[in-house]
């Protein structure tokens, strides 16, 4: 979906297809069939912007048959569908029945995470609309925060990948005419995990291919002041590559027992849902939302935020509620001036299937009606910024 902005620039809409995760490329052409198509028609578009994520299998079979990366760009035309974005985060096994940490694996000091970051750019320049001459892709936030932190060897190896990727993104746009931009996207627990965490990195790597992803679910998690947050980042020059829409998981009082038994019932095995509260001694937090629930080390006396991506339009039934007011003051700060601070907005509410029984979508028509629900809704906040939806 395409809009556009005030100052005449057209502003992308996407969502991600993480939600439903195939690691080859047979997997990928069935999401398009299966998935992304029925959601452009629901929302009665002639063409439906996606935010594609490609394994490592599926990544390298493109890169080896160039017949393959035709066909696959043939046949997201062909479906109505387009890409300016991927999501470079998560290299294989998404879908795997428990993923938790190995979602940070390989990490920015594993020559792997270079590799696959370099085939997913070259992808993605084959893949942009012949209209589009600029593409992002996010990417983890360098490492898990062990036992990476505190080694200044493994900070001088990633600093150098991530410089030796802005050095093939220059040759990549001299070949392709293509400009291709990576984004850093902070995360709970991560070494990188608030956006003031991203600022000290990326401005030693200074270079204006690489920069950062806002996931707004990340942020809120964090306790992060939006208008704080895009003030730092722009005062020291660090760009947005991108934004992911997303809301996280809200109890105001967890110490009730009612709030207790409603955030058990989201803490699941796949997926790990960071938890945090913020105290007068700063931010205080688990790794998983489990740990919060059962154990006795996280302050309870004020508000819990986990790391669980909510549907936008369906936030949780009380006690719990949702961020997504922190979305709504995000977008405003991103696309509401008079300069967009982005131009690539991607929904990623990757957990449906994580939600709790009685929420999940059992049928693939109940997975695209929630998509399109939400994607309506980003549509509708970005209008009411003053964007205008392009056909």
């Amino acid at each position: 979906m395409r809009f556009r902005h005030s100052d005449g620039t057209t502003v992308h809409l996407a969502y991600c297809t993480n939600v439903h995760p195939a690691e080859t490329l047979d997997g990928v052409r069935a999401q398009l069939r299966d998935h992304c198509e029925p959601v452009r028609r629901r929302l009665g578009r002639d063409r439906l912007g996606i935010g594609l994520w490609l394994a490592k299998d599926a990544a390298r079979t493109l890169i080896n048959d160039p017949a393959a990366l035709r066909s696959l760009r043939a046949e997201l035309d062909r479906r109505g569908l387009e890409v300016v974005t991927l999501n470079g985060f998560p290299y294989e096994g998404f879908g795997a029945e428990e993923v938790k940490y190995r979602v940070y694996r390989p990490d920015w000091t594993d020559p792997e995470r270079l590799a696959h970051t370099t085939d997913l750019a070259r992808l993605l320049a084959a893949l942009l609309p012949d209209d589009v001459s600029e593409g992002s892709i996010s990417t983890l936030p360098i490492a898990w925060r062990t036992p990476y932190d505190g080694d200044p060897a493994a900070a001088r190896i990633a600093r150098a990948a991530l410089t030796t990727l802005a050095q093939r993104l220059d040759a990549l746009a001299e070949l392709t005419g293509r400009s291709i931009r990576i984004g850093l996207e902070p995360e709970p627990g991560c070494t990188v995990e608030t956006t003031a965490d991203a600022i000290a990195p990326l401005t030693a790597i200074g270079h204006e291919r690489i920069g950062i992803c806002v996931d707004t679910c990340h942020l809120a998690t964090s306790f992060e002041d939006p208008d704080t947050a895009l003030d730092a980042l722009t005062g020291a020059g660090v760009f947005v590559a991108k934004a992911q829409l997303s809301a996280a998981l809200h109890a105001e009082h967890p110490h009730l027992p009612e709030v207790r038994t409603a955030l058990a019932a989201f803490a699941e095995p796949r997926f790990l849902h960071q938890t945090r509260t913020r105290t007068s001694a700063g931010l205080r937090g688990t790794d998983d939302l489990d740990e919060a629930v059962n154990g006795h080390t996280l302050p309870d006396s004020t508000p819990w935020r986990s790391h669980f991506h909510v549907p936008l339009h369906a936030p949780p039934a009380p006690p719990l509620t949702s961020t997504l007011p922190v979305l709504r003051s995000t977008l405003t700060r991103l696309v509401g001036g008079k300069v967009p601070l982005t131009r690539h907005l991607e929904v990623e509410t990757y957990t449906w299937q994580a939600l709790p029984a009685e929420l999940r979508p059992r049928t693939r028509t109940q997975l695209a009606d929630g998509i399109a629900a939400e994607l309506t809704l980003a549509r509708d906040l970005l209008v009411g910024l003053g964007l205008k939806e392009l056909p």
